[in-house]
């Protein structure tokens, strides 16, 4: 199996496959690559509808250029236990990240929710997460403060009273909540309009509609919820 990185040929034939509709697992056994790999590509440049082979070419070129440029060796670096690879530990943080931003969490945003998730303790103080981003840490604390508004992240003092920023296991049931909770007032608002524009006319019929739908929506996912939060406390 060839290893290394994905060559602009290989890149285009990506970029074929995924205009013929197939699958990530196909394009990968006619690449002799694993699938993880064209899975990690096709993700971090624009996704299946976007993925352009000389723009996935340049992109990856761009990257490799800036970390030559970079910090000197083991600045910004995650350290990696268990017999980790640290190269593929990179790629699946950019992939990660992305997938945050396409479902439309910010950049910085996506960054630093990333960086908690990839680290065993899903702890870091506000100092580690900047030498890990290589950002300011102005930067930390807006990212912060608004994974904080989502129910993302949560800080606690450590034992030296520096300020920690924690994931916890619980962290995608208390987004699901913070989303439900937005939800509710949005089905609040449109009912309003109702009555200000009338429960009979079109305008209001559609408001009341859009407040039924998002009601019915929001609470099945509460329920859902609710029923396997259990799933994210399991061990392996």
């Amino acid at each position: 199996m060839p290893g290394g990185r994905l060559t602009q040929q290989e890149r285009q034939q990506i970029a074929l496959g995924l205009a013929d509709g197939l699958a990530y697992a196909e394009i990968a056994r006619r690449l002799d690559r694993p699938t993880s790999t064209v899975t990690r590509e096709v993700m971090r440049n624009g996704g299946v509808s976007a993925y352009r082979a000389d723009l996935a070419h340049r992109a990856t070129e761009r990257r490799t250029h800036r970390r030559r440029q970079a910090a000197p060796a083991g600045v910004g670096e995650l350290p990696q236990d268990h017999g980790r690879d640290a190269e593929a530990v990179r790629e699946y943080e950019e992939v990660f990240t992305t997938v945050l931003m396409r479902a439309g969490t910010p950049k910085m945003m996506s960054r630093v929710l990333v960086c908690l998730s990839i680290t065993d303790s899903g702890s870091l103080t506000a100092a580690e997460l900047a030498q890990r981003l290589q950002v300011s840490p102005a930067s930390i604390s807006k990212a912060i403060a608004f994974l904080e508004e989502q129910g993302l992240v949560r800080r606690e003092r450590d034992d030296r009273r520096r300020e920690r920023y924690v994931v916890d296991d619980d962290v995608w049931y208390e987004s699901m909540m913070a989303s439900a909770r937005a939800s509710a007032h949005l089905v609040r608002i449109a009912r309003q309009g109702v009555g200000v524009l009338g429960s009979g006319t079109p305008a209001g019929v559609r408001l009341e509609n859009i407040a039924r739908f998002v009601d019915f929506v929001s609470e099945s996912i509460v329920r859902a919820a609710e029923q396997a939060r259990e799933i994210l406390h399991s061990k392996p």
